[in-house]
């Protein structure tokens, strides 16, 4: 029997190293390498879902906490589920709240028990612990849910950094016990566990070894991009890999610039999210081969020349530089929208490319070179 969700990896059998794989889930498929938008609160902003599917996007992300807060979960059910309720008939996968243990300090209360969050959104309190977050979840009813977990800053003392390793692992055999109960993945949600443990090597493998263990449907790499150099992310990454099983989906949470989709998907990952293409956009940052482009910058006002040449989102078929600059200066929100969606068709062809050269076999050399090629401003030396 086929269960709802499933991974397939199609190439890259190795403990470690780039893989190309297919997922499968109760709202269609998704290719990996892949890299997923976020909706934080059931919405991609200013992108409708018909856009985001021209873009090439197939898996989206939305927000456990600040769904339950506005609109709260009893009415995404009573309305059919996200999908319904934000009209999106793709898969989504649900973080749990464990990033807002990381970005709301100072906000929260954090014990073995779960998380007790203050007021300061919908003028309502909110806690969170391994049940409650798999409820809410169910309820939203997305495709992969997530375990709470606890994120830690990158630079905490060490006696901090177990600590977290330690509670995330507790909720996670928790959570894992929950998911039973509640059906497992033949539901139709999967359930994904989480490793913390920070650049910390042995911590991470014990994290993988537990998690492991408890034979979760895929395994997520946390605690990264929280401020730390991107060397260190990535190196993280080249520690954790090895330790999780090859034949299991593997996600690196938070992450989104265009060298740290190519490195770590060289490295062995699955699956990105990150806010970074469209709050870019929103800021006036554009993703192009050569790098990034302030678009306010006065060397645009008379560029009448598209974004990136070739490419086919809305913004480069119909507009020039000197338009949208002109546009992010009268702080007209077209201009957001815009670049917006050339960041997000900018990411998912990025993908798509190493998608095409992975089903080919290339070897790592052959794929450093065609980014180099492709992407000369983002290449590392």
């Amino acid at each position: 029997m086929t269960l709802p969700f499933r991974f397939e990896l199609l190439r890259g059998e190795a403990p470690s190293g780039p893989r190309r794989g297919r997922a499968e889930t109760p709202h269609g498929v998704f290719e990996t390498p892949c890299f997923a938008p976020v909706g934080t609160r059931a919405s991609v902003k200013g992108i409708l879902p018909g856009q985001l599917r021209e873009a090439g996007v197939s898996l989206l992300l939305c927000n456990t906490y600040h769904l339950a807060l506005r609109p709260g979960e009893d009415l995404v059910r009573e309305a059919g589920g996200l999908h319904r309720f934000m009209a999106w008939d793709g898969p989504i996968l649900t973080d749990s709240g464990g990033y807002q243990v990381f970005s709301l300090e100072g906000r929260r209360t954090v014990t073995d028990e779960g998380v007790e969050f203050a007021g300061a959104e919908a003028g309502a309190a909110l806690r969170l612990d391994p049940r409650r977050a798999l409820e809410i979840q169910r309820d939203l009813g997305s495709d992969i849910a997530m375990v709470l977990d606890e994120c830690p800053p990158h630079d905490c003392p060490p006696a901090r950094l177990r600590g977290a390793h330690r509670r995330t692992l507790l909720w996670a055999e928790r959570a894992r016990r929950v998911h039973l109960e509640m059906g497992g993945v033949e539901r139709g949600q999967a359930v994904f566990g989480i490793l913390q443990g920070g650049a910390d090597e042995n911590l991470r493998r014990e994290a993988a070894e537990v998690l492991v263990g408890l034979d979760f449907d895929g395994y997520a790499i946390g605690g990264v991009s929280v401020g730390e150099p991107k060397e260190t992310m990535r190196r993280t990454v080249e520690i954790t890999t090895p330790h999780l099983p090859v034949e299991r989906l593997r996600y690196l949470m938070g992450v989104g610039d265009p060298d740290d989709l190519f490195e770590c998907a060289l490295r062995g990952i699955d699956l990105f999210d990150c806010v970074a293409p469209t709050r870019h956009g929103r800021n006036n940052l554009v993703f192009v081969p050569e790098g990034e482009l302030k678009i306010r910058n006065a060397k645009f006002k008379r560029d009448f020349r598209p974004l990136q040449e070739g490419c086919p989102c809305p913004a480069c078929r119909n507009h020039s530089r000197a338009y949208i600059r002109h546009l992010a200066l009268a702080k007209e929100m077209l201009a957001g929208i815009l670049q917006s969606l050339h960041n997000l068709r900018f990411l998912q062809d990025l993908m798509r490319g190493l998608r095409e050269r992975l089903e080919e076999g290339a070897p790592e050399a052959d794929l450093r070179e065609w980014f180099r090629a492709k992407y000369p401003g983002w290449a590392s030396p």
